[in-house]
């Protein structure tokens, strides 16, 4: 080899050293796994010099929420609670509290808190209105074929349990909660899941509060 050429082939050398290790960094940056430890602390005491109030406020011990108007968070899929957080970024799911709030939050600190949630124990709710419990039942584990509904166990399970990172936990949630986001995407104020846009278009109020009266009984 002609030594003039042996400088050039050193610095390649190094070059493609420095880019690997780059991209070695980069994947062990990727590897890092969620510190639900670090999440307990954010979710119970917020970070006051950030202006990020604690979500326990809200949310409830351990994300047991008793407010009909905000989700129970418990044993919530992470994947699912990190991809909502990211949503609360961005147009697709305003929201003038938690946009806020999670606007705030490192990319860290959403997955911590969301490994935080996935592991605490829900705790159970439960229907209240006897008289839709068989319609919404029906649009539950059926769906309405002739409105072209389909069935919600289809994609969140029979029991309400959902699929990770795919689709939502939402056995015993409350009925206020799950009724505004189910009205939500029926008006295109929330934008975040076509799919959930599509079906629910297609359900009247009446049948939005059954199901959501049915999925708070789920266990």
């Amino acid at each position: 080899m002609n030594r003039a050429f042996l400088p050039f082939v050193k610095s390649l050398f190094v070059a493609l050293l420095a880019v690997s290790s780059i991209a070695i960094a980069a994947e062990e940056k990727k590897a890092v796994k969620a510190d639900p430890a670090k999440g307990e602390s954010i979710y119970t005491n917020g970070d006051a010099a950030r202006n990020i109030p604690a979500c326990v406020s809200c949310h409830g011990a351990a994300g047991n929420s008793t407010i009909a108007q905000n989700p129970k968070l418990s044993a919530q899929h992470e994947a699912y609670l990190y991809k909502q957080l990211a949503n609360f970024k961005t147009p697709e799911r305003s929201n003038p509290i938690m946009s806020s709030i999670a606007k705030a939050l490192t990319d860290d600190e959403m997955k911590n808190i969301a490994a935080y949630l996935n592991a605490q124990a829900a705790k159970p709710g439960a229907a209240k209105n006897k008289d839709t419990i068989e319609l919404g039942m029906h649009i539950y584990r059926a769906g309405i074929a002739e409105k072209s509904v389909p069935a919600c166990a289809g994609c969140h399970s029979p029991n309400g349990a959902g699929i990770p990172a795919q689709f939502a936990r939402l056995a015993g949630q409350h009925q206020d909660y799950t009724a505004a986001q189910l009205t939500n995407f029926r008006s295109g104020a929330r934008k975040n899941s076509p799919q959930m846009a599509t079906i629910a278009k297609r359900l009247s109020d009446d049948e939005i509060k059954a199901v959501a009266d049915y999925i708070a009984g789920l266990k």
